[in-house]
């Protein structure tokens, strides 16, 4: 079955067709279009009108667009008086059309772990649909729904913001029937001033819950009122989670080694203990919001919680890699991706992850760390403030990259500074020579300070042994 037809898109959209065709998908790039997808001709860096031809010579089914590009077949077109607009009206309608139960997600950290956790703990539980990668904003979110087949039985939708006022919209196109806000965290403090405006903000994605919806609020922030009262004014039932005892959902406690992180969790019918195959206690957290949120979408939470345990973070995340040096893959580093995001929540939790690794003999504990971005005024005293944190007791070198960043290198010891550069792309060609057969090496900062360079970098250190 088609995920849509021309008559369909065209009604949902109030859009134009001349001929009749079948879309399997919805595109807005032509780097990861499939043959059979519906390309919609979005304005973004660039005119999507530019790419339409491209698109239909690489099996697009048909494209949405405000006018027919020249050498373009209209027949092949829905023409649209808006295109944004259109996807979002594609996106209600297909929201409308499924029986599916809407889990939507957001949070100042975790909230693209705790969307791709989900999936995992839905896993033969029905055909579950969630957005791939963070497609969290004003596009992302029509185009994940615009994506989602009628037959859905749970569809993850995770929703971002970088200013106030984002989220409530988005979350009433995507209607859910359990919204999940995983924590509060200083993240966008210099859009939105403080961590109460964040967490109204945060609050606002239980204005778009269901009838009959409930609200999933982490206990363990100063903001709790703040979140309560949100959910008390738009959900039909509030469920909590955390280690506070007052807690639905309590995490009474967290063991860590060097390869798995166990929870226990009192429930209203006794103890129950769960098996992540990460490490972090953050991650812990995440994992109690989300089995809260299964349960309250009508689920199985025991069938989640055993299929919750294979799930690995994606590149970017936190996902952790062995980098072979040598062609027997007996000299190697071990890498841990976290280069797509940071705040001083997450930075935290990071680097508690990497104190808690035992490296192998000759082995040692390094972090390549870039700028945390969106901080406001005191952004230069929180990367200082880095430096204080428990776990930098037990690692042994930190590196620098970023104008922020250089505020830490200046705090820290001078045994445990590293290299400092004013940009990623100078530390890639300098971090390898600095590292040892056995370090554990984590590379984190914001998208936007570009450390994913290292990682690319260091990731060139196994091929180059692989030749």
């Amino acid at each position: 079955m088609s995920l849509w037809t021309a008559a369909e898109a065209a009604s949902a959209t109030g859009g134009i067709v001349a001929a009749d065709w079948e879309a399997d998908g919805v595109s807005i790039d032509t780097r990861t279009l499939a043959p059979g997808d519906l390309f919609v001709a979005l304005e973004a860096a660039r005119d999507g009108h530019e790419f339409v031809a491209q698109a239909l010579e690489a099996g697009a089914a048909a494209a949405m667009v405000v006018h027919v590009p020249a050498g373009v077949d209209r027949a092949k077109c829905l023409i649209v008086d808006e295109v944004l607009p259109s996807l979002e009206r594609l996106g209600q309608a297909a929201r409308a059309r499924t029986q599916a139960k809407v889990i939507a997600v957001t949070g100042s950290v975790g909230k693209t772990t705790a969307k791709d956790m989900l999936r995992q703990a839905l896993d033969g539980q029905g055909r579950v649909h969630a957005a791939v990668a963070s497609y969290n904003n004003h596009w992302g979110v029509p185009l994940t729904l615009a994506r989602m087949p009628e037959d859905t039985d749970f569809a993850i939708i995770e929703i971002g913001m970088n200013h106030a006022g984002e989220i409530a919209p988005l979350a009433r196109m995507a209607r859910p029937d359990v919204a999940l806000i995983t924590t509060i965290a200083p993240a966008h403090l210099e859009n939105l001033g403080s961590m109460e405006a964040i967490a109204a903000e945060k609050a606002s994605i239980f204005e778009g819950l269901e009838p009959g919806g409930i609200a999933v609020v982490p206990l363990d922030v100063n903001e709790r009122d703040i979140l309560l009262a949100a959910g008390r004014a738009h959900a039909a039932e509030v469920v909590t989670f955390g280690a506070a005892e007052a807690a639905d959902l309590q995490l009474s406690d967290v063991m860590v080694s060097d390869d798995a992180t166990i929870l226990r969790i009192a429930t209203p019918e006794g103890a129950r203990l769960a098996k992540l195959s990460v490490v972090g206690r953050h991650y812990a957290s995440n994992a109690v919001g989300v089995m809260l949120s299964v349960a309250a979408a009508g689920a199985d939470l025991t069938q989640a919680t055993m299929a919750l345990s294979q799930w690995q973070p994606v590149e970017g995340r936190g996902q952790r890699e062995r980098i072979a040096l040598s062609r027997t893959d007996d000299i190697a580093i071990e890498l841990i991706d976290d280069a797509f995001n940071a705040n001083p929540t997450s930075l935290a939790a990071g680097l508690e992850v990497l104190a808690g690794i035992t490296p192998p003999r000759g082995g040692r504990r390094i972090a390549v760390l870039g700028d945390m971005l969106e901080l406001g005024p005191e952004a230069e005293a929180m990367h200082a403030g880095v430096a204080a944190l428990p776990a930098m007791e037990d690692i042994a070198q930190v590196h620098t990259s970023g104008p922020l960043m250089a505020h830490l290198h200046a705090a820290l010891p001078e045994a445990k500074r590293g290299l400092h550069s004013e940009t990623a792309q100078q530390m890639c060609p300098r971090i390898a020579r600095e590292l040892r057969p056995g370090d554990v090496v984590l590379v984190k900062g914001s998208k936007g300070s570009e450390v994913s360079r290292v990682v690319d970098a260091l990731r060139k250190l196994g091929q180059s042994a692989e030749q």
